[in-house]
């Protein structure tokens, strides 16, 4: 097993090239990842990366072993999954990730009830509304709203999730309510964006009497914490763009009030991604499942 765990340490040494990243992604410390790389060095009689005080790459040794370190530990993961569906008692360890809006109201709840039904399982959730790289990170499945960018993961739709253009009672006083699509660029309407490195220039696109067109908006603020941006709303900031299910309570409580609601925005679709790989694995395809379920049953009828 030591010698297997060395195996994984090195993975993600390489994938994420960074020793203490790999350390805090397998939960030890640097140390032992240091140690882990040294020891599968000295079986190997090689050297694995090239080391300064700032930066760490793979040899060409390095390069070749990655390839079939990560086939051993597919054969592992494989011969772990087929031994599961023979016992009918999953476990391990799931690494998932959800946006913060969609994880923290609809996925982080369900958590411990999956828990209770499957307990040799463990979740371990991250939630960031940043891109994320699966297979960089180690994840076995990420809910996801919009659509991704990777052609090669597998999607599993969950629903197209209505949006609203929304802001506080407060701010629609002192600026008024846009007329139309166009007068949010017209008027210099504080639109608040959410925005992370590596996004695209950002756009409100919106179902106008003409079609679907798209509006390059802007305002005082911006950032890649859609929770903060709705706080920011709530405070009287501007107006912000949220599926539904976010805002909903707001919504119905009156504490933010719709805006255009005659061009509102498109749908946004929610989805659950995953590699072909990782949807093999009974306990993935278990979580999947139950969470799909769930989140359907728990989005209201017309969101």
């Amino acid at each position: 097993m030591s010698y297997l765990n060395n195996i994984r340490t090195f993975v993600r040494v390489y994938e994420l090239g960074n020793m203490s990243a790999a350390a805090r992604d397998q939960r030890i410390s640097a140390a032992v990842a240091s140690a882990r790389i040294a020891h599968l060095e000295e079986h190997l009689n090689i050297r694995l990366f090239q080391r300064t005080t700032r930066t760490l790459h793979p040899t060409e040794q390095g390069v070749l072993f990655y390839s079939g370190a990560c086939k051993i530990l597919e054969a592992v993961e494989e011969a772990e999954a087929d031994i599961t569906d023979v016992t009918s008692s999953p476990r391990g360890t799931l690494y998932v990730a959800a946006p913060l809006g969609m994880g923290k109201r609809l996925i982080a709840p369900m958590i411990p009830r999956f828990k209770e039904a499957y307990p040799l399982i463990t979740i371990r959730l991250r939630l960031s509304d940043r891109k994320l790289d699966l297979a960089g990170e180690g994840l076995d499945a990420a809910f996801f709203l919009g659509v991704p960018e990777d052609s090669t993961l597998r999607i599993r739709k969950i629903a197209d999730c209505p949006r609203v253009l929304c802001a506080a009672p407060d701010y629609i006083a002192r600026r008024g309510l846009p007329s139309d699509s166009a007068s949010l660029r017209a008027d210099k309407h504080d639109c608040l964006n959410l925005r992370f490195p590596g996004a695209p220039e950002f756009q409100w696109p919106l179902q106008t009497p003409e079609g679907i067109k798209r509006f390059a908006v802007s305002g005082p603020f911006e950032t890649d914490d859609g929770d903060v941006l709705t706080n920011w709303a709530l405070d009287g900031h501007g107006i912000i763009l949220k599926p539904m299910f976010e805002v909903a309570d707001h919504l119905r409580e009156g504490r933010l009030v719709p805006v255009l609601e005659n061009e509102p925005p498109i749908p946004i679709q929610m989805a659950c991604l995953y590699t072909h790989r990782r949807r093999q694995d009974p306990k993935t395809r278990l979580f999947i499942d139950f969470m799909v379920n769930h989140i359907q049953a728990s989005l209201p009828q017309d969101a």
